[in-house]
């Protein structure tokens, strides 16, 4: 069983970075300036350094094989995903459809993801989840980029995707993960140290945007037609499919907690970077993560009926 009470710990200290950074936006701690430079600061430096960090996992014969069915469900799902972006929000205005279809590719399954996966099945739900995010990982930072980079032609859309700081990343961490060449234990620890700040200042990133544009409005028809499908019909479509196909309980247990994640920060951060409407960004994360408090107790019971 997930432990409530650490699962509401992870989620409060989240609106809680979110207000602190309303608060400094409020006071003109951070400025309209500062926040460009940490908007900045977070795509070119923090986020690469955290995906490198994620791919450094030891991976082994008896890994691979326990994974594999992990992988599988990870790799439809992201198929699945990517579908449901591309004609799911076709009638949604452009502004706001590129934050739909990013946000249902890219779920917090990371920072909240592995806490609950962990909690619910030990180690090895922890080794799952970090199996699970792989797929995710080059799904979101390939195909979702694209959703908000904008060019006259398609060669300039694929050099900025391929030269943005996260696919490079994601490069060099899955050739780090495959030759599992270890770095120099000062390089490690320099860049595990940057990506573990990414929670925090994305976090205080989101309350900078609420600050500026207000939480009003926050529940409107398009923040909550989004939290059905990010927290509901995604993970309703894994559990059955890991129904159908016997899927060992663990694997299918921690596919079907990280499909029912919210939003990802790095939503907002994309928006503000690409001109996309961050407020309405901000506002799909915020709701998510509150209707998640209560949602994902309910994953947790659902699961222990089937499996």
């Amino acid at each position: 069983m997930v432990e409530t009470k650490g699962l509401f710990d992870l989620q409060l200290m989240m609106f809680l970075l979110m207000g602190l950074g309303a608060f400094l936006r409020k006071r003109e701690i951070i400025t309209k300036e500062g926040r460009d430079c940490l908007t900045d600061l977070i795509m070119d430096v923090i986020l690469p350094c955290n995906i490198i960090s994620a791919f450094c996992i030891s991976l082994d014969g008896e890994i691979l094989k326990a994974g594999f069915q992990v992988l599988v469900i990870s790799v439809l799902l992201q198929a699945a995903c990517l579908v449901i972006s591309g004609f799911c929000y076709k009638w949604v205005p452009k502004r706001q459809r590129m934050i739909m279809q990013y946000a249902t590719l890219c779920a917090n399954s990371g920072f909240l993801g592995n806490p609950v996966a962990e909690g619910l099945f030990g180690s090895l739900g922890l080794l799952f989840a970090s199996i699970h995010l792989i797929p995710q990982r080059i799904v979101t930072w390939s195909a979702g980029l694209s959703y908000f980079a904008e060019s006259p032609g398609k060669k300039e859309v694929v050099k900025k995707i391929l030269t943005h700081p996260c696919i490079i990343a994601t490069e060099i961490g899955m050739v780090l993960m495959v030759t599992q060449f270890r770095m120099p234990v000062f390089l490690s620890r320099t860049i595990s140290s940057l990506g573990e700040c990414t929670t925090a200042v994305t976090m205080v990133f989101i309350g900078t945007i609420l600050a500026e544009n207000g939480a009003k409005n926050l529940v409107s028809r398009l923040t909550v037609i989004f939290s059905v499908i990010r927290l509901v019909v995604i993970p309703v479509g894994v559990l059955l499919g890991c129904i159908l196909f016997r899927v060992d309980g663990v694997a299918a247990g921690v596919s079907v907690v990280l499909a029912a994640m919210p939003a990802g920060g790095t939503t907002a951060i994309l928006a503000a970077k690409y001109h996309g409407d961050e407020d309405f960004a901000a506002k799909c994360i915020v709701l998510t993560t509150v209707l998640s408090i209560g949602a994902l107790p309910v994953w947790c019971w659902v699961l222990n009926r089937f499996f």
